[in-house]
């Protein structure tokens, strides 16, 4: 369950990305943080998020941000995932679910009236002092840059109805 709200303090954790090399949120410090929780690698929604995201990505470098996507995927298949769809940012290996317990994204979900536990799909935008700003907890993953941006989304699909989002500084 999400706890975490818009002024609360990230909580530094420390895993490893795509090519098994230590990452820690304190390393980014100074910079603001797209960190953004998705369930599965190679899969269709998650696949649009992640292509949203690249083909935004220097719109999100010009408003100042660094993207990290954080799943329970192991390495080996977000090196896989970035090749394929030529993903230019850093994802981070959370298989033993640590990171998903400290931001409350480990949850129960259900699918065709089963219960599971499984990621839920939130971005925390991170500020340069490590504090988040906002908790985006209802992802449209085919428009996700345009929500971080805070630009208009495009209604293209029932999913996706047009809406305005407040513009960030």
């Amino acid at each position: 369950m999400l706890t975490l709200k818009a002024g609360d303090k990230a909580p530094d954790f420390t895993t490893t990305n795509q090519d098994g090399k230590p990452v820690k949120l304190s390393d980014y410090r100074g910079q603001k943080v797209v960190l953004y929780f998705y369930p599965k690698d190679d899969t269709p929604t998650c696949t649009a998020e992640a292509c949203s995201l690249r083909d935004n990505y220097k719109a999100l470098q010009k408003a100042g941000y660094t993207v990290l996507g954080i799943s329970t995927n192991n390495e080996k298949q977000h090196a896989k995932f970035i090749a394929k769809y030529k993903l230019p940012f850093t994802l981070l290996t959370d298989a033993d679910r640590k990171v998903h317990e400290l931001y409350g994204t480990w949850i129960e979900k259900m699918l065709y009236g089963r219960n599971y536990m499984g990621t839920a799909r939130v971005t925390f935008l991170i500020n340069e002092k490590g504090i988040i700003e906002e908790v985006i907890d209802k992802v449209k993953s085919a428009f996700h840059a345009e929500q971080i941006l805070g630009e208009e989304i495009p209604a293209k699909t029932k999913s996706a109805p047009k809406e305005t989002v407040k513009k960030r500084k």
